[in-house]
């Protein structure tokens, strides 16, 4: 790397990546309190995983990002047998085949599947830019998508999977693809699913998916159907939300968090934990740094040099902000809960590297974005 690329790194990004991870780990102490051996066993976990993610940022940032699209095919198919992996040496973690141990470590490859589909997914849409008008032309894009998407519904993982489709969307319509097909393709995506679930429950058609899932899907519309069991995560989560008010409970003065009423709270419902012991205005806080952190990235994605650049930035950014919108959606019992985490405050390995290289993506996009003449 030349050391004049230096001036075009976006230390604004930098800056608020490095105070959403101090207000994760802040809210991760809170959180993880009572959950682990000692108290900050998870806060140190955590510290661990973002450590060797700036190893991995540090390291990205001294090779082009170009270099991934001349081995496209070669990190798809490496995709590929990552989570077929899964299928053969994973151990089962509540029900769910998702995590290979390494190590003393959980290794979870649909983590890392999203970034490397995002990398080859880019090169497969430059060589098509502008030639993605017609059904026939998407196919291709889809059968690309859909490989890997099968085999972590295999895991099974419906989160992740919507992640997939999210990205997806999002590359397509920045590499030129015909909007109003998109938006009918996902007018008649939704409801053929809204089809599929009134049959199933109405007269029983058999779906592709288990049946806890099928009831995550719906059970936001009505958290009452099932108060203890598939509606009892959001009930308690709009109880912690609901009871923190403007400035909240305090910091590790939450009850719901506190004395384990809320599950999962310092994975997928963390962002509970933050209403409800900070508050509207600790929600605000950390709404608004996620909104600077994807308008940079936007901003990254316009300067991009070339249109690989500009699709990997934008499929990082869709990753980002699903994960996001889903996350808080599914806290605040407007989404469905799919399981997936809030980027860079929840806890998890796999999760925190594959942000950290996702930083590291968008850092190298900037630090290329313009050609050095002197």
């Amino acid at each position: 790397m030349d050391l004049k690329h230096v001036r075009n790194i976006d230390f604004t990004l930098i800056v608020v990546v490095g105070l959403l991870l101090a207000f994760g780990l802040v809210i991760l102490s809170s959180a993880s309190g009572n959950v682990g051996r000692e108290p900050l066993e998870y806060v140190r976990k955590q510290v661990f995983w973002i450590g060797a993610g700036t190893l991995v940022i540090a390291s990205i940032m001294f090779f082009r990002y170009q270099t991934a699209a001349r081995y496209a095919w070669h990190l798809y198919v490496f995709n590929i047998l990552i989570l077929l992996a899964v299928l053969v040496f994973a151990e089962p973690v509540k029900g769910a085949y998702r995590w290979i141990p390494i190590g003393g470590f959980q290794f979870q490859p649909s983590e890392f599947s999203k970034l490397l589909l995002i990398l080859t997914f880019a090169d497969f849409l430059a060589k098509r830019k502008d030639r993605l008008n017609t059904f026939k032309d998407l196919l291709p894009c889809f059968a690309f998508v859909a490989i890997p998407m099968a085999l972590i519904l295999k895991q099974p993982d419906l989160g992740t999977s919507l992640v997939f489709v999210a990205i997806m969307m999002g590359m397509l319509l920045a590499a030129g693809a015909n909007k109003r097909l998109l938006a009918v393709l996902c007018g008649g995506g939704l409801l053929v699913v809204a089809l599929a679930l009134y049959g199933h429950f109405a007269w029983h058609w058999p779906l592709p998916l288990k049946e806890y899932q099928i009831q995550r899907l719906i059970i936001f519309l009505d958290p009452d159907m099932d108060p203890m069991v598939s509606g009892y995560h959001i009930r308690q989560s709009l109880i912690a939300i609901g009871s923190g008010g403007l400035l909240g409970k305090g910091l590790y003065n939450g009850s719901q968090a506190q004395l384990n009423f809320l599950p999962e709270h310092h994975t997928d419902f963390i962002f509970s934990v933050v209403g409800e012991e900070l508050g509207f205005v600790g929600v605000a806080a950390l709404l608004c740094l996620f909104l600077i952190f994807i308008l940079r990235a936007l901003r990254i994605a316009l300067e991009a040099r070339d249109t690989y650049g500009t699709l990997i930035v934008v499929g990082v950014m869709s990753m980002f902000l699903f994960h996001i919108m889903i996350n808080i959606g599914m806290t605040a019992g407007i989404m469905p809960v799919t399981g997936i985490p809030l980027p860079f405050i929840s806890y998890g390995g796999s999760a925190m590297l594959t942000n950290m290289m996702s930083l590291g993506i968008l850092i190298n996009v900037s630090l290329r974005k313009q050609t050095i003449l002197f």
